[in-house]
């Protein structure tokens, strides 16, 4: 990405409710929205360079695009506190054999490495549905017994789950909830694009 691109991307970072949109403080989430999350960060809509962006890197085998999305998330949520894990979300194995590549987890492993954070694969998918295509009713019933983890969590610990596009945000709230059922007491997220879908 060259630096016109990344300009266009964080001159205007996305610093609203990444539910809703409507105006909120510095936790991303607004005070009507009820989530399981107590913290959110999204680099910006899913539109113009963004969107070019995550689609040759999803959709074109630009595997090489991780970096850039890494850097952008990054910037967006600044340095981590200590005590904080970074837990990408469990892409598809269908996708990963399409593309050639877990695109959620090599953007989670680059975040790491920047933030100088541990990461770790704790949420595993318990089915193999695919979100793509389907509405807004059909996402919030599959993701509701799409994820669970398989270890008991540390309570002292903050989980970061990373994403590449929201679109419902039931993937965040359920992937959050198997979080905490495994003994979490704080989660955040942070998502690269929001992508309402309304119907």
């Amino acid at each position: 990405m060259c630096d016109n691109c990344k300009y266009d991307i964080v001159i205007d970072l996305y610093d609203c409710c990444i539910i809703c949109s409507n105006p909120t403080d510095r936790r991303g989430i607004c005070q009507e929205c009820d989530v399981s999350y107590s913290r959110a960060w999204c680099v910006g809509e899913r539109s113009d360079t963004l969107r070019r962006l995550i689609d040759g890197y999803k959709f074109c085998n630009t595997r090489s695009a991780y970096r850039s999305l890494a850097g952008l998330l990054f910037e967006r949520i600044g340095q981590l506190p200590e005590g904080v894990v970074i837990v990408p979300i469990p892409t598809n194995p269908s996708h990963i054999r399409v593309r050639g590549y877990d695109h959620t987890l090599l953007v989670a492993r680059q975040l790491a490495k920047l933030q100088r954070r541990p990461i770790a694969t704790l949420i595993r998918r318990a089915t193999h549905t695919t979100q793509r295509g389907a509405s807004k009713s059909e996402r919030i019933m599959q993701a509701k017994g799409a994820f669970e983890v398989h270890s008991k969590l540390d309570p002292m610990l903050t989980y970061l789950i990373i994403d590449d596009v929201m679109t419902t945000g039931a993937t965040l709230q359920y992937a959050t909830k198997a979080l905490l059922r495994a003994g979490a007491k704080n989660v955040w997220v942070a998502i690269v694009a929001r992508q309402p879908l309304d119907v």
